[in-house]
């Protein structure tokens, strides 16, 4: 993050002053093409600073070092124009100005804007809203993945998800996902001859029982937003009866849920549980002694990511 005392802050009013007075000088809209295009400072040039090659472009902007440049973005509370002048500093560009407030702060002093709106309402897209209704879930592009642990190393693969819907209103979700445990896979033993060994064993009756328990099921009983749910960030707590081998327990997690393009959702969740609690106990130091070379650890880590439309 650059210091502060590194550019100037310029005020909307003073930018205003150099604009009126015809000053020369380099004015950068660091935001996205995309808002750009639907509003934007009078005279203003567009490089995102988000993009890997913002230096590149900047380059190609600015042929005259000597001029001042004055960067913004979309807020005083965006960074998006401070990371800006702290990259132009970096390399080598002395008079940075960075414009308080960004084009939030010039709208609402009424300052001419262009572009295809400059009087809709700007959302500044960082808070999750979804849309009521329901979503059946995508098998296909819908993923879980799981690791398993013991003193000497890692297993992990997936397991295919057989089917699932929710249902959102007013921002609860409730619903849930039946997941085909006979699919478990095995990825990091690929090529090995011990591959379809740790499968089958998976499979027994010293994991999952498959074949009297080929299905396992997550229903919701409580999924609600927390209070800042930004779009970045694990943004609703989801609890639920999490069935496995015919054992049912509650399990809650963090999942990060967003609105996809076409009214669709995707959800992901990171979160371990102790398998012991739905009767998985081989390996267990817990339930048994003198494990040696079986010892296997009793947490298993899933990876959860659901494509629903």
């Amino acid at each position: 993050m650059p210091d502060q005392k590194n550019y100037q802050k310029l005020s909307p009013h003073e930018l205003n002053r150099w604009m009126e007075q015809k000053r020369s000088f380099y004015l950068i809209d660091t935001l996205v093409d995309d808002h750009f295009q639907r509003v934007h400072l009078p005279f203003a040039v567009n490089a995102c600073v988000f993009e890997a090659i913002f230096m590149d472009n900047i380059q190609k902007i600015i042929h005259d070092k000597s001029l001042p440049i004055v960067v913004y973005g979309f807020s005083s509370r965006s960074m998006d124009a401070v990371c800006a002048a702290g990259k132009l500093i970096d390399h080598g560009y002395k008079d940075v100005h960075v414009l308080e407030g960004g084009v939030s702060a010039w709208r609402d002093l009424k300052m001419p804007l262009e572009g295809q709106s400059t009087g809709a309402p700007d959302d500044p897209e960082t808070f999750l809203s979804l849309e009521n209704g329901s979503y059946r879930v995508d098998t296909e592009q819908s993923t879980i993945m799981w690791w398993g642990r013991n003193p000497n190393t890692t297993h992990y693969g997936n397991i295919q998800i057989a089917e699932g819907e929710l249902t959102v209103s007013d921002g609860n979700i409730e619903g849930g996902v039946i997941i085909d445990m006979d699919s478990i896979s095995n990825i990091d033993l690929q090529g090995n001859e011990l591959q379809p060994i740790l499968i089958s064993h998976l499979k027994s009756d010293d994991f999952f029982l498959t074949k009297l328990f080929p299905k396992a099921e997550f229903i919701i009983s409580h999924a609600k937003p927390v209070e800042k749910p930004y779009l970045s960030t694990p943004n609703y707590h989801v609890s639920g009866s999490l069935n496995i081998r015919g054992f049912s327990a509650e399990q809650d997690f963090m999942a990060t849920i967003a609105q996809a393009p076409e009214k669709g959702l995707i959800a992901e969740a990171h979160f371990d549980i102790d398998r012991t609690r739905w009767d998985v106990i081989y390996g267990s130091a817990r339930f048994f002694e003198h494990l040696g070379m079986h010892l296997v650890y009793d947490i298993i880590s899933f990876q959860v990511r659901l494509i629903a439309d």
